[in-house]
């Protein structure tokens, strides 16, 4: 798995560039990923809500957009580039006032004991230094009833396997060093995608974690999946 201080450089560096690149590299697609993320969440009702690995906070405005403003939304990263990312973002919009926006490290988590209701990490578990640890923290933080909900990249139906490597291994490094002057960071990022489980063996490390498996949805030819999970058996009807 990565190392954390390598990952965090990385996304020092592309940190400018990176909302651009992304809505590039996935045809715009990324937008639909992240409506369906936010589809979900607003089903469950949550009043309050963390998104790890928020990046420049695209998930945590999505979600503003959908959630009554009672909602408390907040968005953790450990990367401060990318978080003055979606700080200036913020400050450009008055409507996102009740964002918080904190620095932190998902392997260890500076709240309370179930705090949220709900909990969305977006494209960032395969980042983690150790998915296990990570995981068990995003369930200690659930209060019961409280659902997660994983997005993140995964091993797509086996038709769409010659095409998609092709673009992941050759094309998306190319067009991202245009993009963002960074081509190696997408060669560790094309790396990071191709050696992710599948979702059913993602589903596995889920549950191995204390974390029931509501549903898991493939999405786009099963590039990516959604995970959505509860804290524990009960709450998983």
């Amino acid at each position: 798995m990565p190392e954390g201080q390598a990952v965090n450089s990385l996304f020092s560096g592309i940190a400018g560039r990176y909302d651009f690149a992304n809505h590039l590299l996935s045809g715009g697609v990324d937008f639909y990923w992240r409506w369906v993320l936010v589809r979900h969440v607003k089903r469950h009702q949550p009043q309050s809500v963390l998104d790890l690995a928020t990046g420049s906070g695209d998930v945590l405005f999505a979600l503003a957009d959908q959630l009554p403003e009672t909602v408390a939304l907040t968005g953790l990263d450990f990367c401060q580039p990318m978080l003055d990312q979606a700080v200036f973002k913020k400050q450009r919009k008055p409507r996102y006032q009740n964002l918080t926006f904190v620095q932190g490290d998902g392997l260890a988590l500076d709240y309370a004991d179930e705090s949220f209701d709900a909990i969305t990490l977006s494209f960032g578990l395969r980042n983690y230094e150790d998915r296990d640890r990570g995981l068990r923290e995003i369930r200690r933080l659930l209060k019961p009833g409280g659902r997660a909900y994983i997005l993140e990249f995964t091993q797509p139906q086996r038709w769409f396997h010659p095409l998609y490597y092709t673009y992941l291994k050759h094309i998306l490094p190319r067009l991202a060093g245009w993009a963002t002057g960074k081509p190696d960071a997408y060669h560790y990022l094309a790396g990071t995608i191709e050696s992710f489980p599948s979702k059913e063996d993602l589903s596995k490390e889920c549950q191995q974690a204390g974390l029931q498996v509501v549903r898991a949805t493939g999405l786009t030819a099963s590039i990516v999946a959604l995970h959505e999970l509860s804290r524990d058996l009960e709450d998983s009807t």
